[in-house]
């Protein structure tokens, strides 16, 4: 068990977190989009740079006073607006559940925090219709919630779980590699998918690994 409580998140903390995983995609996009070219419509990156684009921006005129809950829904809504393709329904459901999750809350507590990623990824699993194994983001996520959730259920530090669960979606997305596409444009692809990173994983690992690095 843990010896001391530590403080719940409040909206500053969650605007950090989602202001660092925007950049991760800005840099990055060229390489998501390079692994989508391999099975997909090679877009996935330009459509979520486009989108963490406008969110960096209009973020700035959110009221900064907010409740978490409210900032992760202006975040989902946000993303669904302005991220084309299946990956702004998925990304955008995510935080909306996290928003959800979260609810009235003025401070996530850790055990919000793991309601807000499990709300993520049932998100994830109900609108993409998808399971374990079938080469989707869900496959870095999936590992991700489970190492955070059993990481503070153990009394570890939450800034110690949430780098657990992000090394869990690191290792999750590797894994998709080895996985021939079940779901989405890359099941087209069948056997030919088998052998490159799945693209949703890699970009949902950056999510993860962006909490870890700001909360």
């Amino acid at each position: 068990m843990k010896t001391t409580i530590e403080p719940g998140l409040n909206r500053a903390d969650l605007e950090r977190w989602v202001t660092d995983f925007g950049r991760r995609i800005v840099d990055q996009h060229e390489a998501l989009s390079d692994l989508d070219a391999f099975s997909g419509d090679a877009d996935h990156g330009s459509n979520m740079e486009r989108g963490l684009s406008s969110l960096l921006t209009v973020m700035a005129e959110w009221d900064p006073a907010g409740r978490p809950g409210d900032f992760l829904r202006d975040v989902g809504l946000h993303i669904v607006g302005s991220v084309g393709g299946s990956s702004g329904a998925l990304y955008g459901t995510m935080f909306l559940r996290m928003a959800r999750a979260v609810g009235d809350a003025t401070v996530v507590t850790d055990d919000l925090l793991v309601a807000a990623f499990e709300g993520a990824a049932h998100g994830v699993i109900d609108r993409g219709k998808v399971r374990p194994g079938d080469k989707t983001m869900l496959d870095a996520l999936g590992p991700a919630v489970e190492a955070l959730r059993q990481g503070l259920a153990n009394g570890a530090s939450r800034s110690s779980a949430l780098r657990t669960a992000a090394a869990a979606a690191d290792a999750g997305r590797e894994a998709t590699a080895d996985m021939v596409a079940r779901r989405g444009k890359s099941s087209y692809a069948r056997d030919r998918s088998r052998g490159v990173v799945d693209p949703g994983s890699a970009s949902a690992a950056m999510l993860v690994r962006a909490a870890a690095a700001t909360l």
